[in-house]
């Protein structure tokens, strides 16, 4: 087991991105998103990330746990995550920009917290695990 306080800050970090995930899923299923601003077809669109969304938490997870382990596929499947958080990064900010998404009437500060907190995750992880 690792004994690197480095290598449990990226690993915790790891977790509560995957727990940051969940908890964003968990709380957009129980809103209505029937703001009248909303662009057509959001809801549809948001919904496709879900399977994605999911499979990134729990590779976080598990790429943590390995990490901290000091076994071998750790590193290569936290590169992995990176990839996979630049790309929802980039995808969101896109999103976001082409709908007006980033005013702050339309959730901007919230919407600009998101796809600044996954890209940074993305690039922790890439300089950590390169």
């Amino acid at each position: 087991m690792s004994d690197d306080p480095v290598t449990w800050l990226v690993a915790a970090l790891q977790v509560v991105t995957a727990t940051g995930i969940a908890v964003f899923w968990l709380t957009w299923f129980r809103a209505p998103h029937e703001e009248s601003w909303l662009p057509p077809g959001y809801v549809e669109h948001e919904r496709v990330f879900v399977f994605p969304d999911s499979l990134l938490a729990s590779l976080l997870v598990v790429s943590a746990v390995l990490v901290v382990l000091e076994q071998p596929f750790g590193e290569p499947l936290g590169l992995l995550c990176a990839g996979m958080l630049l790309f929802l990064g980039v995808i969101d900010a896109a999103y976001f920009s082409r709908h007006r998404l980033f005013t702050r009437a339309r959730g901007g500060l919230m919407n600009a917290a998101v796809v600044l907190s996954v890209l940074v995750m993305a690039l922790i992880l890439f300089l950590t695990y390169r």
